[in-house]
């Protein structure tokens, strides 16, 4: 074959023409496919991992970092009490994370205050589902820093929530507001928030009306919730009020993420963005 192709290189100098040459390298054609399929779905029996999403100062010198997690189920829901399969170390394993893990991935659903001085240490959460154990550390290294209280290129900032009224104490950002409840069981409980938010819309959307919307979830407990609208809508007050109905006794904790228009749950976070959401958590002790 080398042969073959210097004399024709030679013809086609001596008469001026161009080269084109192909070279069939001996076997190429069959050649083995290095193609690797696609992990295949699976709706049950995975992993879930917990995210370190950054961190964010606060006004009084602290930190808050902020984790999710990633559920690799497409249709199995998770429960992780608190203990050996769901900590953080080192200190207190309990540092407010959910038990209870939807499906696919879910963006800064909590956060933990450090310290000022937190330095380098780190603090680590680990999860373990189905034998698999994936520990994720959160740390303040300025590279993780992010912006989850004003987005920096419209000045958007996180939705306004309050629970006991429109006077209440406010939170704002992935830290969030805190509130309590008492309820029995199969007996539908009333829950109300008051929701702001101030209307900064990204500029790429400046021809729509700016969007805001509540989602409720199950964050953790031993039963099923029920809820009469996940998704209910604000009023002209800044009220939204739906039902939550509980399948066993004990103690619950819900979640509704205040979401504006950088985008809902499968949004936030997408892209570099790091603002702008609130969450509200509310403790249901069940009888």
């Amino acid at each position: 074959m080398q042969v073959l192709a210097k004399q024709t290189l030679r013809r086609l100098r001596a008469g001026g023409g161009t080269l084109l040459l192909v070279m069939i390298l001996p076997g190429a054609a069959g050649a083995q496919d290095t193609r690797v399929d696609a992990p295949i779905p699976h709706a049950i029996g995975q992993s879930v991992s917990a995210s370190f999403e950054g961190w964010y100062p606060n006004p009084d010198g602290t930190r808050s970092l902020v984790f999710g997690y990633f559920n690799r189920n497409y249709d199995e829901h998770l429960d992780l009490p608190i203990g050996p399969d769901n900590r953080f170390e080192p200190g207190p394993a309990d540092r407010g994370q959910p038990t209870y893990f939807h499906p696919r991935r879910q963006t800064g659903v909590f956060a933990v205050v450090v310290p000022a001085d937190f330095g380098n240490q780190r603090l680590t959460w680990s999860l373990t589902a189905h034998g698999q154990t994936i520990a994720i550390p959160g740390h303040v290294r300025l590279e993780w820093e992010i912006t989850a209280l004003e987005e920096i290129t419209s000045g958007n900032t996180p939705p306004v929530l309050r629970f006991g009224g429109p006077d209440a104490a406010p939170g704002q950002g992935p830290l969030g507001v805190r509130s309590a409840l008492t309820a029995a069981v199969s007996t539908p409980v009333e829950v109300t928030v008051w929701a702001a938010d101030d209307g900064v819309r990204k500029s790429r959307a400046a021809q729509r009306p700016a969007r805001f919307g509540l989602v409720w979830s199950k964050y953790g407990g031993p039963g099923d919730v029920t809820f009469s609208n996940a998704t209910p809508a604000v009023d002209e007050t800044g009220k939204a009020t739906t039902t939550a109905t509980f399948s066993e006794p004990g103690e619950y904790v819900l979640r509704v993420l205040a979401w504006d228009d950088s985008g809902g749950q499968s949004a936030i976070m997408a892209g570099g963005f790091f603002c702008c959401w609130t969450n509200g958590y509310v403790t249901v002790q069940v009888d």
